[in-house]
């Protein structure tokens, strides 16, 4: 019966996917067959000859020609590779060298080699459940051959030793080359798979996970002898081999492989000394501490040297030797107990000196951070000065963390589509790195600070509580709701509280928010949140699993304006807490209503960029056309040329009839709100109204796409399109941006809630695009918005500001103050590459522009692909090393000079009021600055200034001196 059923599954699979991809459905199916089969994948055992042919088993090539021995694949494991583009069960051994670096796809294959080891290894074999076993199929002589001519082929070229140090680095782990065994991953596999079988050693796993050290030995031991009656054969035998493994990993350190690889380096060079210095030393007498700092040492040594050696070979030692290092390192830091202040910033300087030469982070972006972290020769030390180490070590933490979910992201994220599993692979990276031991002693400095300054995160009963770092002040009551995966298609509430490993990039109302990857400060989820007072934090990884357990319960969640966190249980909340949301305590009084009393609805013809300025705004347009237009009058050479459709137009569009309805577009609108008030008044419930307006609201906004354009307008916009651009509709690619008057009210901003249509260039698609452009305020997500915050969200007029693509470099925005440190003088800057950086939520390259004095580096930009504009239309995917910063020097002098201009100008041009500070999207093409918006950058004042937030973070005297040698 199983034959057939194979044979009918092997058919329906060759006549469903010999010409499509196959579905994660249909790969979910392989897989399982695939484990239940003695060859898994492969076909059977064959010799592969030098010459290219290939002979059957029993039919060796000949020794003249010679060849090697091993398993050839299936034909369907075969069309996984041509039609998904998915390696599973690879075979190295006469793998094409390029054809596994994979550079067109982002090194896809190699990455895949590594994520099905680690299934493989927390699976019990994975697809090779059953194949493990089946002799001949792969021969390890052969695979650690190759695996040394991979790595004399790859070492060959320094830029992809600069471009991918960390990837190169991260494969030794797993690509046969030099017999190393693999200690701690084994660790980490067989205490995930121990726990998945006895929930009894739960708590011994989340022990080696989170905090490993050499006492997990002795941890093991007691869970066998006090629960040997109850374990299978199984069990125990896996417990054996953890037991082997943790011995391994922890035995003594042999100092002696040091001096011996050394011989491989030229005599006199520093590297052959260094290691042959570490080498003669007694392992018994070198305190952890030196022996930590030395690594360090070595390993920033063996980057900074690696391009400059020899041979290929020597660079394959030196990346070895980095590799022992870092082992070394690892296991010792548990050991290193600093007892004062000053030995504890020495440690996070040598792990953070660690984790840079490791790769967790660009050497570049290490060159910015190194001076600031290194300790000074000092006595005493000011909470302020202290708190500036706490935030440039926990940054290292976290670009160490990004690293890696940036490198391998896409291949996980494609596996979990049919192997839930390989989610655990990023963690297991990040655990097994020295992020890890760097995250735990920062840790430890955070609490100390914390104690100083008499400030506490109260986060529920979690360890680490100072990994949490407060972005929005903001305080929150809801459920409760921890999304560890994708969240872009997550159906969230106002309700709740979400805490996220990315948010999306089009999230709607909730009532709070934490990211694990906070994106960049200036996104529109982080602007809207600053805004709308929604209380937003940073957090770690381990944090995020910690905070699974309180899912789906109810909490109350407050962010001070100093960062503070508080976090608790319903039960546990005060009776001040609890009188923030009592039912009598009406948070509606802060809604805010958009001026229609101004707007100018006579204006039916498009108008030039330079008919309009910042007095347009809310009359004829939105506030990009208008704030736009004024600086093109301010900044000629930098803001390009552009037409506006008014308010008017939009208008009059809205007065025509509606198909299917006996009304107009617009007298259905003012029904569907009428509607509402009624059912309101007949106490139905606020979803049941909500979701009968949305309803109508769709129905509304397919007709809007739909309708027919006035000839009149079509003509009036050929002849702006000629006047500005200087062809006729489809001509010339521009984007269109919607530019409603809800936007930039003073107390309320609309970034980001509605359409801007990219790098369009067909006329059709041009037309089509201003109705899409006019209907997306009635989209679910800029409605909800809006119907939370404005008191009269049914008079949202959208104008359009259509403007040439500019195909820039790179792209993102500035803020004419510091966010981070709350300094009006200082500036902070995103920056992505390509077109329309920094505001949907890609991990951006974010700087404090200091006018006077030294810039900091806040975030290295983490996003593999960005977009380019074609002059065709449409948007090509680019994708870019990380091993270069995005901003140049002569970029931020210029952005410096801007805001410098803005600051001064913008007053005298528009109200003496309008001092600032502001939010501008700009971008650089051949090193010149173009401008693209410029708006309001509103903050909660509510939240800044209220009572109980300012109660949970009591002023602090930064100034405060610390001795140096205070215990720690």
């Amino acid at each position: 019966m199983k034959i057939k059923l194979l044979l009918f599954f092997t058919f329906l699979s060759y006549t469903s996917i010999f010409a499509q991809e196959v579905s994660n459905q249909e790969i979910k199916e392989i897989i399982k067959e695939y484990r239940s089969l003695h060859r898994g994948p492969y076909l059977k055992i064959e010799w592969f000859c030098d010459d290219g042919t290939k002979r059957d088993s029993k039919d060796p090539c000949p020794d003249k020609i010679g060849g090697i021995q091993h398993a050839s694949y299936k034909p369907l494991t075969i069309r996984l590779q041509e039609k998904n583009h998915l390696f599973f069960g690879d075979i190295l051994a006469y793998t094409d060298k390029g054809d596994f670096w994979d550079y067109p796809n982002q090194h896809s294959r190699l990455k895949q080699y590594q994520l099905n080891n680690y299934l493989e290894s927390v699976d019990n074999g994975w697809i090779m459940e059953k194949a493990q076993y089946y002799r001949g199929s792969v021969q390890s002589e052969d695979e650690q051959e190759w695996g040394i001519d991979f790595y004399n082929w790859l070492l060959l070229s320094n830029t992809r030793i600069e471009e991918d140090y960390y990837l190169i680095r991260q494969s030794l782990k797993d690509i046969p080359h030099s017999g190393d065994n693999q200690d701690a991953q084994q660790i980490r596999s067989l205490s995930k798979v121990i726990a998945e079988e006895n929930s009894k050693f739960m708590d011994a796993r989340t022990k080696i996970h989170g905090q490993p050290d050499k006492s997990d030995i002795q941890l093991v031991e007691n869970f066998m002898e006090e629960h040997k009656s109850d374990l299978s054969e199984k069990q125990q035998k896996d417990l054996d081999s953890l037991t082997k493994a943790m011995k391994n990993f922890y035995a003594p350190t042999d100092l002696s492989y040091f001096a011996e690889k050394a011989k491989n380096f030229p005599q006199g060079s520093f590297l052959r000394d260094q290691l042959a210095h570490l080498g003669k030393q007694d392992k018994d007498s070198i305190t952890q501490q030196a022996l930590i700092e030395e690594a360090a040492s070595l390993m920033c040594e063996i980057r900074t040297e690696l391009p400059e050696v020899q041979s290929t070979s020597d660079q394959l030692t030196a990346l070895d030797v980095s590799l022992k290092l870092e082992e070394i390192i690892f296991k010792t830091a548990p050991e290193w107990q600093p007892k004062t202040l000053l030995e504890q910033l020495d440690k996070i300087y040598a792990l953070s000196l660690a984790s840079a030469s490791a790769g967790n982070v660009e050497w570049w972006e290490w060159n910015q951070i190194d001076h600031l972290l290194q300790p000074q020769n000092l006595n005493e030390i000011t909470i302020e000065e202290l708190n500036k180490k706490l935030s440039l070590a926990r940054s290292q933490v976290e670009w160490s963390t990004s690293m890696v979910k940036a490198i391998y992201g896409d291949v996980v994220e494609k596996y979990q589509g049919f192997e839930p599993k390989a989610t655990g692979f990023i963690d297991d990276r990040v655990r097994s790195s020295l992020a890890l031991r760097l995250g735990e002693t920062v840790s430890e400095l955070g609490k100390f600070i914390r104690e100083q300054s008499k400030l506490s995160n109260q986060v529920l009963d979690l360890d680490s509580q100072s990994s949490f770092r407060g972005l929005n002040p903001g305080y929150a009551f809801g459920k409760l709701i921890v999304v560890e995966n994708n969240s872009e298609d997550l159906e969230v509430s106002p309700e709740n509280i979400y805490v996220f490993q990315k948010p999306p990039s089009d999230l709607k109302p909730v009532a709070g928010i934490a990211t694990v990857s906070e994106g960049n400060l200036v996104s529109h989820v982080q602007l809207l949140a600053r805004n709308l007072g929604i209380p937003n934090a940073v957090l770690s990884p381990q944090n995020l699993e910690d905070l699974k357990a309180y899912d789906g319960q109810k909490i109350f969640y407050a962010v001070s304006d100093q960062g503070t966190i508080i976090m608790k249980e319903e039960d546990d909340m005060s009776s001040e807490e609890k009188e923030l949301f009592s039912k009598d305590k009406e948070r509606d009084q802060d809604k805010i209503s958009v001026p229609v009393e101004k707007i100018n609805l006579d204006q039916k013809t498009v108008l030039n960029l330079t008919e309009v300025d910042a007095k347009s705004s809310g009359k004829i347009c939105g506030p990009k056309a208008a704030n736009l237009g004024q600086l093109k009058s301010m900044f000629p050479e930098n803001v390009v040329n552009g037409v506006v459709v008014p308010f008017g137009i939009f208008r009059a569009h809205m007065n025509l009839p509606m198909p299917k309805q006996q009304a107009t577009y617009w007298e259905y609108l003012k029904e569907t709100f009428a509607q509402a008030e009624e059912m309101r008044e007949s106490n139905i419930p606020e979803s049941e109204v909500q979701n009968c307006q949305l309803d109508r609201l769709s129905l509304l906004r397919e007709a809007i796409k739909n309708m027919e354009l006035k000839p009149e307008f079509v003509s009036n916009l050929e002849r702006g399109f000629q006047n500005n651009f200087g062809t006729n509709i489809g001509g010339t690619p521009v984007f269109l941006r919607s530019d409603t008057n809800m936007e930039d009210l003073g107390s309320f901003t609309g970034a980001g809630l509605n359409l801007t249509v990219f790098n369009v260039r067909e006329r059709e698609k041009i037309l089509n695009g201003i109705k899409d452009v006019w209907a997306s305020p009635y989209t679910e997500r800029s409605f909800k918005w809006r119907q939370q915050y404005l008191n009269n969200p049914e008079n949202v007029f959208p104008s359009i500001l259509i403007i040439p693509s500019v195909d820039v470099e790179y792209s993102g925005v500035m803020i004419t103050k510091g966010i981070n440190n709350n300094n009006p003088d200082d500036l902070t800057v995103a920056f992505s590459r390509g077109a329309g950086g920094a505001v949907d939520g890609q991990s951006a390259e974010a700087w404090l522009l200091d006018l006077d004095g030294e810039d900091l580096l806040l975030s290295p930009a983490r996003e593999t692909f960005y977009n380019r504009l074609p002059a065709n239309g449409g948007l090509d995917k680019k994708s870019t090393a990380f091993n270069t910063s995005i901003l140049n020097k002569t970029n931020k002098e210029k952005i410096k000079a801007l805001a410098k201009n803005i600051r001064k100008t913008i007053p005298e041009k528009t109200e003496a009021s309008n001092t600032g500070p502001y939010d501008v999207e700009l971008g650089f093409l051949n090193n010149k600055l173009w401008l693209f918006q410029i708006r309001p950058f509103v903050e909660n004042k509510n939240a800044k200034s209220s009572t109980y937030l300012q109660s949970i973070s009591p002023e602090v005297d930064t100034k405060k001196s610390i001795n140096l040698q205070s215990t720690i």
